[in-house]
């Protein structure tokens, strides 16, 4: 059977090949669009909140917030109170800070595989600031529907996050108070290398899997409701681009937006599949939640756009 697989994964490596090679010219202007999102979008959005996060989970930054706050959410979720931080900065930074976050507490020992792969079904945030701008302003041209899929897509986390909280056991495991004894500097240092490494990875599978896309619609000539399905599987940001060329009602768009936020593509599916590498945590469990997000959201979505609207 492996020798099968292999020589199948090997027949779409030449695939592509070939037609990398045959269009010179489309491949050139994806990689271009892929840059320029990595550059403009991804950039500015991710690498300070990269080293921020870091940081403040390595100086286990919850001991220093209100108990009673954190209290609230460690038993609204059931998780332990450190992951609180990690929901928190995935609200603020988007996917995917909240798989490298929930791999640095894997690391740190702080929770097991079970707990993290717990955490990674509902903390599954797009950037607000992706929402609210690029999507709602320059996708969609308004921004009342951007807030309405901001709702959606938060309030769906959160209610996944109530939902599947029997499922979650809490560990006893802590903080080495030894780590925590490390300097600023070196502290600082690894968070810039680390996130770095991270920008680099999400900038390959976002550039490959936006090739993907291209050649698959080039080659097979895929009609306009097609070409917006592979994209919104593939890569989101040219799923939701796309979207927004198409007439539809703002319903539809908002519906649809929803959608692919929280299914949030296979480029961003394997992202999270690179943190998990050399670990017992459970990609599964991140599928599942997405699943559950994509009808929670279009669910939400349409009462909030009812609701918004009128």
């Amino acid at each position: 059977m492996k020798k099968y697989s292999n020589f199948l994964i090997v027949i779409i490596t030449l695939f592509f090949l070939i037609e990398i090679f045959t269009n010179k010219n489309l491949i050139f202007n994806t990689i271009s669009f892929s840059l320029d999102i990595w550059v403009n979008n991804l950039i500015p959005s991710l690498f300070p909140m990269f080293i921020l996060s870091d940081i403040l989970i390595t100086y286990n930054f919850v001991k220093y917030i209100p108990k009673w706050f954190i209290n609230t959410f460690s038993y609204l979720f059931n998780i332990k109170k450190e992951c609180t931080l990690v929901f928190f900065l995935s609200m603020l930074s988007g996917f995917p800070t909240n798989a490298k976050n929930i791999r640095k507490l894997y690391d740190m020992n702080i929770i097991n595989g079970r707990e993290a792969s717990h955490m990674l079904m509902f903390t599954h945030f797009s950037n607000p600031l992706f929402i609210l701008g690029t999507l709602s302003i320059f996708f969609l041209n308004n921004k009342k529907l951007g807030i309405i899929i901001l709702l959606s897509h938060y309030l769906s986390n959160f209610i996944i996050g109530f939902i599947v909280r029997k499922l979650n056991n809490i560990s006893n495991n802590t903080i080495n108070e030894k780590e925590k004894k490390l300097y600023f500097g070196p502290i600082f240092v690894n968070a810039i290398k680390s996130s770095i490494d991270t920008l680099l990875l999400i900038l390959g599978t976002l550039t490959c899997f936006l090739i993907i896309s291209a050649i698959i619609i080039n080659r097979f000539d895929l009609n306009s409701y097609n070409s917006l399905l592979i994209k919104s599987i593939l890569e989101i940001t040219m799923g939701l681009k796309e979207l927004s060329l198409f007439s539809f009602s703002n319903l539809t768009k908002v519906i649809l937006s929803s959608c692919i936020l929280s299914f949030g593509g296979l480029s961003v599916h394997m992202q999270v599949i690179s943190q998990l590498i050399d670990t017992d945590i459970s990609y599964k469990s991140f599928f599942i939640g997405r699943i559950l997000q994509v009808f929670i959201s279009l669910i939400l979505s349409y009462f909030i756009y009812q609701l918004y609207i009128i």
